[in-house]
């Protein structure tokens, strides 16, 4: 984690410790592995992260110096321990808002409502913390002033691989390639940060705190989340309390998010062929696992708005081969020169609406 320097912005809210502490309590442990086979794990996902940097590079055509974030291979906890960083992160815009709404508040409230919340955060992360291959946080910035870091769990990676019975080498580059991708997107595209950061902040500004109209929205929230447990996909904890406003901001984030993933589906499958032997099994596996989750799983899923990822991975895939068809990859690659340039919702269902408006 990083350093408690502020740690009196966000301990109003949630105790990060306790968060960390919870998390490590309740998540699974990792595949039983010995030691020398754990170290050679841990080796060759650094190397291929490393092999991944030039194929993604003569890919896409995206340049990104490699020193720009640099890539952690972790276990569970480590995970856990980076994600806790990003929320804070992320979190500080809406905790100021709170403080300033209601001032500060006392110890005895401060003490009470952070350990709850840190007891559901922990839990939150307990649960992914066995699901996430890789990761790259484009909100940390290390005491070397990097902009991002890539995660890579090794655990998780190694119980997959084994789960799907392919082959570990090419799993391991695979994975090590979409992640890379991510990594690309926002060393190479500066301002892809900033414009990511700017939306969260618009999307926690148009929060509501009044109370009224917060149990207005939570009793509109009952019967979103009886639809979901009904089985309807379209809904997910993350719609109950959005307002008009935040649906216009979580669309756009939405389509960037579809974008970035979608990419990432792309190059992995495009360089796969080339150096990995076994990619056409590995993706048919992969994507079966995708759907396969168990019922509890596919409830989890839905709560937390999983499907909608995975519809990310979908559609976003489905507009870069779109664009990429109509244009080649130099003409898809303008959508990084400005934010005005990123793909709305309609756009990214149908990537031609995207080519006229940015290439007339």
């Amino acid at each position: 984690m990083q350093d408690g320097a502020d740690e009196g912005t966000a301990g109003d809210l949630v105790d990060w410790d306790l968060a960390v502490t919870t998390a490590k309590r309740l998540m699974r442990p990792g595949p039983d592995i010995g030691r020398d086979d754990a170290r050679r794990a841990v080796e060759e996902l650094r190397a291929c992260a490393v092999t991944a940097q030039t194929h993604v590079r003569d890919y896409t055509g995206l340049h990104a110096e490699t020193a720009t974030a640099p890539v952690l291979v972790v276990d569970r906890g480590g995970w856990v321990e980076a994600n806790v960083d990003g929320f804070r992160t992320v979190l500080r815009p809406l905790i100021d808002k709170l403080r300033a709404k209601r001032g500060q508040p006392g110890p005895m409230t401060t003490a009470i409502g952070s350990r709850v919340t840190g007891l559901e955060v922990g839990g939150l992360l307990a649960y992914l913390s066995n699901k996430v291959l890789g990761q790259f946080d484009p909100f940390y910035t290390g005491a070397e002033g990097h902009g991002g870091r890539l995660l890579l769990v090794a655990p998780n990676v190694v119980h997959v691989e084994r789960e799907l019975e392919v082959d570990p080498r090419d799993f391991r580059l695979w994975v090590c390639i979409h992640e890379e991708t991510h990594r690309v997107q926002f060393t190479a595209v500066p301002w892809l940060r900033d414009h990511l950061l700017g939306e969260i902040s618009s999307l926690i500004g148009s929060t509501e705190l009044d109370p009224g109209k917060l149990a207005q929205m939570l009793r509109d929230g009952v019967d979103k989340v009886g639809k979901l447990l009904r089985g309807d996909s379209e809904v997910s904890l993350l719609d109950v309390m959005q307002t008009p406003e935040q649906r216009e901001v979580v669309e756009r984030i939405t389509a960037v998010m579809s974008l970035l993933e979608g990419h990432a589906d792309v190059v992995m499958d495009g360089v796969g062929p080339q150096v990995i032997p076994s990619v056409a099994v590995i993706r048919r596996k992969f994507s079966k696992r995708r759907a396969g989750a168990g019922p509890l799983d596919q409830l989890l899923r839905r709560l937390l708005g999983f499907d909608a990822k995975l519809r990310q991975y979908r559609d976003g895939a489905i507009f870069v081969r779109g664009a990429v068809e109509k244009v080649g990859m130099d003409g898809f690659n303008a959508v990084w020169d400005n934010a005005g340039n990123l793909p709305g919702r309609a756009e990214i269902a149908d990537p031609s609406l995207w080519v006229a408006r940015v290439h007339g």
